[in-house]
């Protein structure tokens, strides 16, 4: 029985709702920037925009999505009750009442600092004890995690962890741990300077702190993508995991690698010594491995999806692939997304090279093709798989799902490609305004228009994605079991290291501290650091 369906859907709808109107908000920043509008006259409004949007879309949509998923994939693959149903449901409302009272900051105007926790800029007390509800809650989700895994293994001591379950809880201990900086930043130096206790504050410390944070959160976001790609897309397909072994090496190496390289984004903070920014830009460099094994592992059980339905030959297996099916569809629209994003991350981590491009739309399209394209088209194949059995509803309508989907992938496209172009030219990011008719941006004005366009297509699709899951009938029918993806080579028995997280999780909390430690105690120490507090929306 699923007996969390209700505690699912709860977390989905939130997540969804609040990820159409952040959307809503994206278009409209595009189109008020854009020659085809007339300038708002008022930068306040864009910046206050621009931080809902963020806030949405990076700490509240993909919070909500993990935290459902996680529940979800609990009963699912432990075939037991949820345990700590009360605790979950306690989560769930400081997530929500932390994303309605920062909510209401913003839209007062008084928090308008964007997503990113970056002194001297300091908004309003009630922004940030919003934030730290929705991190509250989501480290109940953590817990309750742990906990269940924890359970079920003392149940059935010595059996191989689902692998699905063994992603999710990676996640979920990658994100206890990476929130750890942002929590120390915003409990013991932001809010104390929001609540007017201190004047002053070591901006270059805080920002060491949000580093520890602001990358790896990346790796929590696409945690639930990765688990799709590892046990969803082989078995709605047809096809077979081409290795449950990698899947595990993918999820643990995240644990290692994704921690120590947020300092890559400190480049061009002076604070922050050459020595440790190499460092960084060379760690950063790793944790493309587990995303290269897991393309390498989905190709190979796409291949075997193909071969099943008779494809031949050495590239002739492409075209029996199910290209009809949705989830085909994403996947692939999904790593050629994630193939876009991820070359350009390949400059952002150079230490040379990022000069060029650092605080340049570049880096706005980016993060759009990882996060909004390639991730987030994974977390509406997520919904899109378990709707019938949150619902009971009929199998969703195949060719609204394929249109959707498509509208998405193009709409990405069209959106951020233009970003990276004038990103080169130099075009700077969380701009409010830009004057066209200038001569030197004359010629770039038809690439925000382009832009603008994508953006359109992409509020289109993501109102048909609310569409289609709002109109499917509940109790439609009854839903047969749910499975996951069988690996094509059963294992008799998974390496003990994989099959837990002590060797992970120390050795993720040693390079942290390796990587973290000496810079936080050097800041720390450093006389003369602090500097004036800015307030935002106070005057």
């Amino acid at each position: 029985m699923f007996l969390a369906r209700k505690l699912v859907l709860a977390h989905f709808w939130i997540a969804f709702i609040a990820f159409f109107g952040a959307i809503l908000l994206g278009e409209w920043q595009m189109f008020v920037r854009s020659p085809l509008a007339n300038w708002v006259n008022n930068p306040e409004h864009y910046y206050r925009s621009v931080t809902a949007h963020g806030t949405v879309m990076a700490y509240v949509l993909p919070t909500l999505v993990a935290m459902g998923f996680g529940y979800a994939l609990t009963e699912l693959t432990l075939k037991r009750a949820l345990i700590g149903m009360r605790w979950a449901w306690a989560g769930f409302w400081l997530v929500i009442a932390g994303t309605v009272i920062a909510a209401i900051t913003m839209g007062l105007g008084k928090a308008s600092v964007l997503y990113t926790f970056y002194p001297p800029m300091i908004g309003s007390p009630f922004y940030y004890i919003g934030v730290v509800l929705v991190v509250v809650g989501s480290w109940v989700w953590v817990a309750l995690m742990s906990v269940n895994l924890r359970a079920w293994k003392k149940d059935n001591p010595g059996a191989t962890v689902p692998l699905a379950m063994y992603g999710n809880v990676a996640g979920a201990y990658l994100w206890a741990w990476t929130s750890v900086g942002a929590a120390v930043e915003v409990l013991f130096m932001i809010l104390p300077a929001s609540l007017g206790w201190t004047d002053t504050i070591n901006a270059g410390l805080a920002r060491v702190f949000f580093s520890w944070t602001l990358h790896a959160i990346v790796y929590f976001w696409l945690m639930p993508a990765y688990i799709a790609f590892y046990t969803i897309v082989p078995r709605a397909i047809g096809g077979r995991l081409y290795s449950d072994t990698m899947g595990r090496v993918a999820f643990a190496l995240f644990l290692v690698f994704s921690m120590p390289i947020g300092i890559h984004h400190l480049f061009a903070d002076p604070q922050v010594g050459a020595g440790f920014k190499f460092v960084h830009a060379a760690m950063t460099a790793m944790v493309s491995v587990p995303t290269l094994l897991t393309v390498f592992t989905i190709v190979a059980s796409v291949e075997i999806a193909a071969r099943l339905r008779g494809g031949k030959g050495a590239f002739g297996w492409v075209k029996a692939l199910p290209w009809g099916n949705p989830v085909m569809l994403a996947v692939t629209f999904s790593f050629v997304m994630l193939g876009f994003g991820g070359a350009g991350g390949i400059i952002n981590m150079s230490y040379q090279l990022n000069e060029t491009v650092h605080n340049t739309q570049w880096v706005t399209g980016h993060f759009h093709l990882i996060f909004a394209g390639a991730i987030v088209i994974m977390y509406m194949v997520i919904a899109y798989d378990l709707w019938p059995q949150l619902t009971g509803c009929a199998p969703l309508p195949r060719r609204w799902l394929q249109v959707q989907l498509w509208l998405w992938f193009v709409g990405m496209l069209v959106l951020s490609l233009p970003w990276h172009l004038v990103g080169l030219l130099g075009m700077p990011r969380r701009m409010a305004y830009y004057d066209y008719t200038h001569p030197a941006l004359q010629p770039q004005a038809w690439t925000v228009i382009v832009s603008t366009l994508g953006g359109l297509v992409l509020v289109i699709s993501a109102a048909m994605f609310v569409w289609v899951l709002a109109r499917a009938r509940r109790g439609a029918q009854t839903p047969e079991p749910y499975t996951f993806s069988t690996p094509l080579h059963a294992s008799a028995r998974v390496p003990a290291a994989l099959n837990g997280f002590a060797l992970w999780v120390a050795m993720m909390i040693g390079l942290t501290l390796v990587n973290y430690g000496f810079p936080i105690v050097q800041l720390a120490m450093l006389d003369h650091a602090s500097v004036p507090v800015v307030p935002i929306g106070s005057r």
